[in-house]
């Protein structure tokens, strides 16, 4: 049973996002996000000792893309998000999977409440931003008290690497690699646009020592367009 939150604790389903609660926006959510591979972040995560014993923890996990590989190869997966149209569609494809090893909670950065063993790894992929600052603070706090020492955090998300004076260049360049793309195929620039006005990402050189303070190393880190940060983190 998830424990009470204090009165002043951030309403993680109200940063959601709407659309992400919507099952119609949900049903095509795959497509809109262009299917991301998870290859990458499942290498990443052996390299770094997590093994096929392993328990893992999707924190913000969608429709699972991720969560349903992981439980292809590692021991236990917790897929956790906190929306219940995302989850039921994790929960449909891991029933049609025959997958046993991979359980659903409903829940967020600052409800999830870990049960059974320290964590070997976590993930998150594009769920942080929706956090303001001091909540991501708490967020990789919480990240690190659940992972056990030497236990690897993969975060992916939209992190600004540029500084304040570049930002309408940079926000340029990426408007436009975005034109005319159908809403349903890919995100536009209105897309883009309302992420920087109603979201919460950050800058990379105040987003690495949110992660330092938090008790993490960051092992590796490589960006994408100036936009998106890919980071490999142990907990010391």
């Amino acid at each position: 049973m998830p424990q009470p939150q204090p009165s002043w604790t951030l309403d993680e389903l109200a940063h959601a996002g709407p659309e992400h609660l919507d099952p119609a926006f949900v049903a095509g959510f795959d497509r809109k996000q262009g299917y991301p591979d998870p290859t990458d972040d499942l290498d990443a995560l052996r390299a770094h000792g997590v093994g096929p014993d392993a328990t893992v923890v999707d924190l913000g996990a969608g429709t699972g893309r991720f969560a349903l590989a992981a439980a292809r190869i590692f021991g236990r997966v917790v897929a956790a998000d906190v929306s219940p149209a995302m989850l039921a569609t994790i929960r449909t494809r891991a029933a049609e999977a025959g997958l046993t090893t991979l359980d659903c909670v409903q829940a967020g950065f600052l409800s999830y409440d870990h049960q059974g063993t320290p964590a070997d790894a976590v993930h998150t992929r594009h769920a942080l931003h929706q956090l303001p600052d001091f909540w991501k603070t708490m967020a990789l706090h919480r990240i690190a008290a659940i992972l056990r020492p030497g236990g690897v955090l993969r975060l992916r998300d939209l992190v600004y690497d540029f500084e304040p004076a570049e930002a309408e260049a940079v926000f340029a360049g990426w408007f436009a690699a975005a034109a005319d793309r159908d809403p349903a195929e890919g995100y536009t620039p209105e897309d883009y646009a309302e992420h920087i006005r109603t979201e919460h990402s950050t800058y990379r050189w105040l987003l690495e020592p949110m992660l330092t303070r938090a008790g993490f190393e960051i092992v590796d880190v490589t960006f994408e367009a100036r936009l998106f940060g890919t980071y490999t983190c142990l907990r010391r």
